[in-house]
C-alpha cells in the first residue's frame, strides 16, 4: 500500500533591482541585467521579480522590456513585476504580460518599500487594478499587504 505524500516546495524568484542599481551607478554598462537573470535561471531560479520604479533608480523600462523577451527563453519560469499601480505599473503589465504581478504601495521618491496597503482603507482604489489584471493574462495578483 503506497502514500500519496504532499510536499510544500518554497520557489525562489531572484529579484534583481539591486543589479541594476549597481549598474546604473557606473556609466560601463555592467553588471548587465540580463545576463544576472540568465545566470539565475540557469542555476534552477524558479522565476525574476522586478520593481521599476518611475524614477528608475533600480530596473527600468527598456529592461522589463528586455527580462520579458528572456523570459520567454525559460516556459516554465516565473516573471514577476512589482510596483504602486498608480504609478505607472500597469504599463509595464499590459505590455510585457508577466505571470505574476505584485502591488506595492510605495510612494513615488519612497527610498524602500517600507509597509503594505492598508486593505480596509485602499480596497476601493485597488479593486480596478486587480479585477484588471486578475481577468486578463497573469496566473497571480497579490496585493502586499505586508508589514515592517
Amino acid at each position: 500500500m503506497t502514500r500519496e505524500t504532499s510536499i510544500a516546495v518554497t520557489l525562489l524568484s531572484v529579484n534583481l533591482n539591486k543589479v541594476a542599481l549597481l549598474r546604473n551607478t557606473r556609466t560601463i554598462g555592467i553588471p548587465n541585467v540580463v545576463h544576472a537573470a540568465r545566470i539565475a535561471l540557469g542555476a534552477g531560479a524558479h522565476g525574476i521579480t522586478v520593481h521599476p520604479r518611475p524614477d528608475g533608480r533600480h530596473v527600468r523600462a527598456q529592461d522589463v522590456r528586455e527580462l520579458a523577451a528572456v523570459l520567454q527563453e525559460w516556459p516554465g519560469a516565473e516573471f514577476n513585476i512589482e510596483g504602486n499601480p498608480f504609478h505607472g505599473l500597469l504599463e509595464f503589465v499590459r505590455d510585457v504580460r508577466p505571470k505574476q504581478c505584485t502591488l506595492v504601495p510605495d510612494e513615488t521618491g519612497a527610498f524602500t518599500s517600507d509597509h503594505g496597503w492598508d486593505l480596509p482603507a485602499d480596497h476601493a482604489r485597488l479593486k480596478p487594478a486587480v479585477a484588471e489584471r486578475s481577468m486578463r493574462w497573469c496566473d497571480s495578483v497579490s496585493p502586499s499587504t505586508r508589514t515592517c
